[in-house]
């Protein structure tokens, strides 16, 4: 199991803490509308949304439910890498066949994970993730599983992650510490409301954790104040 799915190899470490933190977040935010289909975007490239989801997800299981990671970065997936699986068919190939999603859907080694990988980078991602059968097949797998969490580009960068924002229940925006400058996050923020994405929260990654005290950051849709909140 790769070492970047710090939930499951490390489980009492302070990050596997703060994705369980995520986790119990993202279950609040279903209190009064059902929170199943999530998608998770960064605004730029090497942000670290990936190996979120990946952890995310691990975490959920975790606490007993069933999860399916959905690569929808059809441009550069990455999903395959994490969990070690195949990535010689995915979802670039279920959406051009006529198949049943459990024929490419992949076990992991996590219990209560499952995994549908990028496949085979196609010459039209965008028109891909924008299909009738890409839409059918979030609705399908959302009544299969407890949670959805699907891997999208950067937001900025090209349209397929505003394009899948307007299929899921909500969106988590992640963020580099110290990289992506204030004006690019609003910028991707501006282009998630633009579309009437709900936005989940913000997750800023790649905090520096050399001390014992590390923080995480979140913000609710809807509300103007940031929230801190400072482990030991």
């Amino acid at each position: 199991m790769a070492f970047s799915l710090i939930t499951h190899e490390q489980t009492k470490s302070p990050i596997s803490e703060a994705y369980r933190t995520l986790r119990t977040n993202v279950q609040f935010t279903g209190v009064d509308t059902k929170t199943k289909k999530i998608m998770i975007t960064s605004s730029g490239p090497r942000e670290g949304k990936s190996t979120t989801v990946a952890n995310l997800a691990v975490s959920i299981a975790q606490s007993g439910k069933t999860v399916l990671v959905i690569d929808a970065d059809l441009r550069n997936p990455t999903q395959h890498k994490l969990f070690e699986l195949g990535n010689f068919e995915g979802l670039s190939t279920f959406l051009v066949q006529d198949e049943q999603n459990k024929d490419f859907i992949k076990e992991t080694e996590v219990p209560g994970v499952k995994v549908l990988t990028g496949g085979p980078i196609p010459p039209n991602p965008a028109e891909l993730v924008g299909s009738q059968r890409m839409k059918r097949l979030i609705e399908e797998v959302s009544e299969q599983f407890d949670m959805v969490l699907i891997d999208t580009p950067p937001i900025i960068a090209v349209t397929d992650a505003a394009v899948l924002a307007q299929e899921v229940d909500g969106v988590i925006l992640v963020l580099a510490s110290g990289e992506v400058n204030k004006e690019y996050a609003q910028r991707a923020k501006d282009q998630l409301d633009k579309v009437g994405a709900k936005i989940l929260g913000a997750v800023i990654n790649k905090a520096d954790m050399k001390t014992s005290e590390y923080y995480y950051y979140y913000y609710y849709h809807g509300s103007d104040d940031h929230k801190k909140k400072k482990r030991s």
